[in-house]
């Protein structure tokens, strides 16, 4: 095997939970056609798996179709618009090739992937993400907005090992939602005890 550009069955993801890749497959953890992956709603586990089985998929349909890093750059997990503009378009192909679709959809696949690499293209221009380099993002602040929480700041680049880089990504991700799921759990523990008076809530 060339050590320098292993394959996803090597990469290390210890601390990622069950879902290694070439044990995950092209469907979601819900039965049924293809859904698209509304990224706002998952939860921490939910978000590990699709980022995941993301992953895989990107490896494949890179090579398949030939993608340089002006369309997927190496670190395109570091943005959520990349990640949701992937995810569209595996949500698209999985639709397309399912097997109760009618069978020009593939055609129609294939077409709209020219428009999709065209949208690619500027935005990762844009962010200035390139294969051996990907700078933070230039978010405008409106007046009177905070300043960012230094938490929502990915962790330092690690240009040496994109797929170490990954894996760090993707446990920050995790465990940024799952900051969020306990706060959430928390003010509606609080909101419980002031309104019926007693102490509900179990850490």
């Amino acid at each position: 095997m060339d050590t320098n550009n292993p394959s996803p069955d090597s990469y290390n993801f210890d601390g990622l939970g069950d879902y290694l890749p070439g044990e995950t497959d092209n469907t979601s953890p819900v039965d049924g056609p293809p859904r698209p992956v509304d990224w706002d709603a998952l939860n921490s586990d939910e978000i590990e798996y699709e980022l995941l089985t993301l992953n895989q998929w990107v490896e494949q349909e890179r090579h398949t179709q030939l993608f340089d890093a002006t369309v997927i750059p190496p670190y395109w997990h570091r943005h959520q618009a990349l990640i949701e503009q992937l995810s569209a378009l595996r949500t698209h192909k999985l639709a397309a090739y399912d097997p109760e679709q009618h069978g020009s959809a593939p055609f129609g696949w294939l077409r709209d992937l020219d428009e999709w690499k065209t949208r690619m293209r500027e935005l990762v221009a844009q962010l200035g993400c390139r294969i051996d380099n990907c700078r933070s993002e230039a978010i405008t602040r409106w007046p009177g907005e905070p300043e960012p929480d230094p938490a929502d700041t990915p962790p330092w680049l690690n240009t040496a090992d994109r797929y170490e880089d990954f894996v760090t990504c993707v446990l920050w991700r995790v465990e940024r939602r799952r900051a969020i799921e306990q706060r959430y759990y928390t003010a509606i523990a609080t909101h419980t005890d002031s309104t019926t008076g007693t102490d509900t809530y179990q850490p």
